[in-house]
């Protein structure tokens, strides 16, 4: 979340990483979803009430990434 926060078309990030807003929701590429730990209850409760959700929903912010992440490839969703 932190690295798309700080570009400027990057996610608003509004609750700070708190799993409260769902302002840093992206679409992940469906390559990268199985690299990528399930969602766990807090965010799938979040994500299935967003109006673009998705399979390959997921806040960015519960994403804990490293350099087995390199090159992952996702898309911001629209602002809801």
């Amino acid at each position: 979340m932190e690295a798309l926060r700080d570009q400027p078309w990057g996610v608003a990030a509004v609750c700070g990483g708190m799993c409260s807003c769902a302002t840093c929701h992206v679409f992940i590429d469906e390559a990268w979803l199985a690299q990528l730990p399930p969602r766990d209850v807090d965010e799938e409760d979040l994500v299935d009430m967003l109006e673009f959700e998705a399979p390959n929903s997921r806040l960015s912010c519960q994403l804990r990434l490293g350099e087995q992440h390199d090159g992952l490839q996702l898309e911001l969703a629209p602002e809801e």
